[in-house]
């Protein structure tokens, strides 16, 4: 697979894996044999970009992910985040917290959960704006300074907040929805980013698998919390659905899948960004990976 550099020189394979779905965001979780054979069948690919975080599972989305690539673990570039409150009861987000001792705690415990010394790309999962980003940088950049994380990333920021972040602590990428149907960022965030020299992570480049053509409005499970999103639902559903079917015929003249077609549209936005659809087939992961050529 062709490399990308995301930032200040962190080189990836073009297309990366993101591993929200293995821990159970979209139904049942899978098991560990089987995560651990999506994974390594990814590497062999020529993946080398693999996305977690804290909040997946929670907790158990880490242990999940550090188990299977521990055989080439150094090899590769893992990403994990920071920055929600979980609530020990729910198991769910209950609020934000980007304290810089906050920090350094999800920190530690995530390398204990991915049983690694460090993080290479550790990302603050939502901006806290009770904490002023400028203390988020710097407690990252002590974290750098010690060898626990390598580069630092945002997710779902705002340009000001970027700008003062990359002020203390340069920021190697951005993570933030991006898909054919999700354009928000392209009005001003993804112009900063590109003045600052900042990579893009598009998450859910697939829509959250609804322009792969195989989700369908009202049949989703009630532990899929997708089902829960408008754009899956009644009437917006239905009319994202007769989109999904202009894709379908796009695809069908090239001779290739819907999925494959969306993939190729976020890859052709710019060389400076890696895409990381999630899947837990490895089927899926083999049709994804074909976007790339």
């Amino acid at each position: 697979m062709e490399s990308r550099t995301l930032g200040q020189g962190l080189e990836v394979g073009k297309l990366g894996l993101g591993c929200m779905s293995i821990s159970g965001a979209y139904g049942d979780r899978i098991a560990q044999t089987d995560a651990n054979a999506l994974l390594r069948h990814a590497y062999e690919q020529g993946v080398t970009l693999f996305d977690t975080a804290e909040i997946y599972g929670p907790y158990i989305g880490e242990e999940m992910v550090g188990q299977a690539i521990a055989p080439f673990r150094d090899k590769v570039i893992l990403a994990t985040k920071f920055g929600f409150v979980i609530n020990p009861e729910t198991g769910r987000a209950s609020g934000v917290d980007s304290r810089p001792e906050h920090i350094r705690s999800v920190v530690d415990a995530s390398l204990r959960r991915l049983g690694t010394d460090h993080i290479d790309l550790l990302y603050q999962h939502r901006v806290d704006k009770a904490v002023p980003m400028e203390e988020v940088a710097g407690a990252v950049s002590e974290l750098i300074a010690a060898g626990k994380v390598r580069w630092f990333g945002m997710s779902e920021a705002k340009p000001e907040d970027i700008r003062r972040a990359h002020a203390v602590q340069p920021v190697a990428a951005l993570q933030s929805e991006y898909s054919l149907w999700s354009r928000g960022i392209e009005a001003e965030i993804l112009p900063t980013i590109r003045e600052l020299g900042i990579g893009l992570v598009p998450y859910s480049p697939l829509g959250r698998g609804f322009l792969t053509g195989t989700v369908q409005p009202g049949t989703l499970e009630e532990n899929d919390f997708r089902a829960n999103m408008p754009r899956f639902q009644a009437d917006a559903g239905a009319n994202n659905l007769r989109l999904v079917e202009q894709l379908k015929a796009v695809a069908a003249q090239k001779g290739c899948t819907p999925a494959q077609i969306a993939l190729a549209w976020v890859l052709h936005q710019g060389d400076d960004l890696v895409p990381i659809p999630g899947t837990r087939r490895v089927e899926r992961l083999e049709e994804n990976l074909a976007a790339a050529q």
